[in-house]
């Protein structure tokens, strides 16, 4: 196969039909970007999980004079349930699954909600002796918050024992459904990319009925005539695969390193050099639906 004549056959066919290519570019490059945010989101959301989950405590909430249940009386928990409550994570049993603990009393858990709600009218009529004191707990491991729980729940003087991470794992929860929702919407967009390769290839096919009756005359095989119109629809998706590659590296450098990064500086965020296994990804998906969509319309077109 000669490849000269291909490639001016190629040639020749997006030139014929350069508005069309330039739609199925277009059409693939917007497609492949929602899939190219969606791989970003969920490196994000991995980042994100990681760097929260490792710092995520467990917080034993004790008794305050205005708790009524089965272990609070209506009294504020005394010095004896604070000691029992510091004894037991202080304990050998515990202590292998603790790595940090800390007590915020109703001085400090006032100043703190102070700070927090700071001109909220909430503060002027919140006294501190309404508000918990606190074990917060950091464990070695945090996925065996389960331990504190089952040890402190419904114990005297312990108004509910609470875990960061059943918090962390609703945040994230909310973030999956939507980057699945970009993954869902980028699909249906990949397949109008492939209904578009396929019209284009059987217009560039039609446009050229002439050429494709003299080479089948003189004894052109099938895989000689279809190659130039699947080399049509991978060069045009391609173009568009290098567009949302390139779009989907200045999203992570320019909106998520450059803004988010500076204003909402709390978390952890995917770097540039993270966000390059991204464009290998979006240019093999296009190379490959472009593939699919000519080889089987062309193939569908020689055999009318």
């Amino acid at each position: 196969m000669r490849a000269g004549l291909v490639l001016g056959e190629v040639w020749n066919g997006l030139r014929r039909n350069l508005s069309v290519v330039i739609s199925v570019v277009l059409v693939t490059f917007v497609s492949l970007t929602f899939v190219g945010a969606a791989i970003i989101m969920q490196l994000q959301i991995q980042q994100m999980k990681t760097f929260w989950y490792d710092r995520a405590q467990v917080a034993i909430y004790l008794c305050t004079a205005y708790d009524e249940s089965s272990t609070c009386a209506g009294t504020d928990a005394g010095e004896e349930e604070i000691a029992a409550v510091r004894d037991a994570l202080e304990s050998d049993t515990l202590a292998p699954y603790i790595d940090e603990t800390f007590f915020v009393d109703h001085d400090e858990a006032y100043e703190q909600f102070t700070e927090q709600f700071a001109g909220n009218p909430i503060v002027e009529i919140t006294k501190p002796e309404q508000l918990n004191q606190t074990f917060w707990v950091k464990l070695s491991d945090p996925s065996r918050s389960d331990i504190i729980q089952e040890t402190f729940a419904g114990i005297p003087g312990v108004q509910s024992v609470s875990d960061q991470r059943s918090l962390l794992d609703r945040i994230f929860l909310f973030l999956g459904v939507a980057s699945y929702t970009a993954i869902a919407i980028a699909g249906l967009m990949l397949v109008a990319a492939m209904l578009l390769i396929s019209t284009t290839i059987r217009l560039s096919a039609f446009s050229r009925r002439r050429e494709i009756g003299i080479m089948r005359l003189v004894g052109a095989s099938n895989r000689f005539i279809q190659t130039p119109f699947i080399l049509e629809g991978i060069i045009a998706a391609l173009v568009g695969a290098v567009l949302a590659s390139a779009a989907s590296v200045a999203i992570v450098k320019f909106f998520v390193q450059g803004v988010l990064a500076s204003e909402v500086p709390f978390t952890s965020y995917i770097t540039v050099e993270q966000s390059l296994v991204v464009p290998p990804v979006l240019i093999l998906i296009g190379v490959v639906l472009s593939a699919i969509a000519a080889k089987i319309a062309i193939t569908r077109y020689l055999r009318v």
